[in-house]
């Protein structure tokens, strides 16, 4: 397919949707732009210089502050003014503030307009909550990924065991619960699904079934702009 078109993926918490952005960016030879990192980078810098997360004001300010940068060759990781983060960003610590912070109105503005200035070239893949909606409502392909939260939990304390990370299953219950609230309630740019988005639910799907399933449409898709063009 030398035509290339945009994919917006959102979802909710421990869906998958990283792990199917980067399958796609893979297969398709597309650029993925992780979303969620550059939020959770955010939120590192300000749960390491203590600042208050429920302080808007302040942490406006630490925006100033911020300089985010993704790597070619590294696909776990993002820069943050000059230090590489990758394991960080997934700490405990982190997964409990970053929703609080994302809910910040100039935080996202602040992002969305990075995130649209990276992606101005065909061929990107990008996932989070509002990409769909907000970052690239007019993608040729938007997919709403879903899973129930027992499934959810259940990937979550897989993925912490195969790293190594210390895991209590109802904490990390706990966490989806919290997140799945502040993203679908909060007032600037809430996680819902986009009106011509494609929902998939992959409680019962292997990573490999979602991963055909989705090139289909992306061929689809791909053949549609090719004739619209």
């Amino acid at each position: 397919m030398d035509k290339k078109i945009t994919i917006a993926i959102d979802g909710f918490s421990g869906c998958g949707k990283s792990t199917l952005a980067k399958d796609l960016a893979r297969r398709l030879e597309y650029t993925y732009i992780d979303s969620g990192a550059m939020y959770r980078a955010v939120t590192y810098y300000v749960l390491k210089k203590g600042i208050d997360v429920n302080d808007s004001r302040l942490v406006e300010k630490a925006l100033r502050e911020i300089n985010l940068k993704f790597a070619a060759k590294v696909s776990e990781g993002i820069f943050l003014n000059e230090q590489l983060l990758i394991g960080e960003i997934r700490s405990s610590r982190v997964n409990a503030h970053v929703s609080t912070v994302a809910a910040i109105e100039t935080v996202r503005t602040h992002l969305v307009a990075q995130q649209q200035k990276i992606a101005r070239s065909e061929g990107v893949i990008m996932d989070g909550r509002d990409i769909g909606t907000v970052v690239f409502p007019k993608a040729q392909l938007k997919l709403f990924i879903t899973a129930t939260l027992e499934e959810r939990v259940r990937r979550r304390v897989k993925e912490n065991i195969s790293k190594s990370i210390p895991v209590s299953t109802h904490e990390i219950k706990k966490n989806l619960q919290h997140r799945d609230h502040i993203d679908t309630t909060r007032k600037i740019s809430p996680l819902e699904q986009a009106v011509d988005a494609v929902l998939i639910d992959n409680t019962n799907l292997t990573r490999i079934e979602q991963l055909e399933m989705v090139l289909a449409l992306v061929r689809c898709r791909t053949e549609r702009k090719i004739e619209e063009d």
